[in-house]
């Protein structure tokens, strides 16, 4: 079976244990089969109780730890983890597969193949919960919006990305959407302007909070927003629709 790069990743099935490298897909995980997830990054925030090995960061994994745990299955994702390290576990002989995530509808349907083909398990009821959420067809709002992912320099989400997609299922338009950048880097008084209607301050990448990054606008509106609504696509998409569209 081929993941989501249409590499073959030869597994056998169902999964008993799994190391995630990715939040979203541990959260994933930990909401469907907490038994089966034996290791995820330092990153990995929920569920907050979520007490597994840790095998360090997205970008820098512990490859050492990571086969200490045995896993039938590392889980990773095209844009948050590297190329480079996903080879270097499959050389080391340990199974990974990798996600590529840029749309809900991809979310949707990678996370099918996930437990589905990959895991060997029933796909999970929260899943057909945040599907049914989100196949509502979006109403045009007219509202202009704007989501700094860092400052200092400043970066928003430009085009092509999930947290893009997210935003146009809202009805929103993202002012920055025609970028030739997936996430370029701005100016503050791109962002802070007049025909912007809405600034979204999530807590990541970036931790924007009530006393880093709002007082640097005097302009746009600003809202502090949990970054998993955002930006995850696991269980969190079950109300993450409901939640962004009060901002509105």
């Amino acid at each position: 079976m081929d993941d989501d790069l249409g590499v073959a990743v030869d597994v056998a099935r169902p999964v008993r244990q799994v190391v995630s490298l990715v939040p979203s897909l541990t959260e994933a995980i930990a909401a469907t089969r907490p038994e089966a997830l034996v290791g995820a990054t330092d990153w990995c925030t929920h569920p907050a109780e979520l007490d597994v090995a840790r095998v360090r960061g997205t970008k820098n994994p512990d490859r050492a730890a990571i086969a200490a745990l045995v896993p039938d299955l590392v889980i990773a994702n095209q844009e948050e983890n590297r190329e480079l390290d996903v080879k270097r576990l499959r050389a080391d002989g340990i199974a990974v597969w990798v996600t590529r995530i840029r749309t809900l509808d991809e979310a949707f349907t990678s996370m099918r193949r996930l437990f589905d083909a990959a895991l060997g398990w029933d796909v999970p009821s929260w899943l057909d919960e945040a599907e049914h959420a989100w196949s509502v067809p979006p109403h045009a709002t007219g509202l202009r919006v704007a989501v700094p992912i860092w400052r200092d320099p400043w970066m928003v989400v430009g085009s092509n990305t999930f947290t893009g997609d997210v935003v146009a299922r809202l009805g929103w338009h993202n002012v920055f959407g025609d970028s030739d950048e997936r996430y370029p880097h701005v100016e503050l008084s791109d962002i802070d302007r007049d025909d912007v209607d809405l600034v979204l301050l999530p807590d990541e990448p970036y931790v924007f909070g009530p006393d880093d990054g709002p007082e640097a606008f005097t302009h746009a509106p600003i809202a502090l927003v949990p970054g998993r609504s955002l930006t995850w696509y696991g269980p969190s998409l079950v109300h993450a629709r409901e939640e962004l569209s009060r901002l509105a």
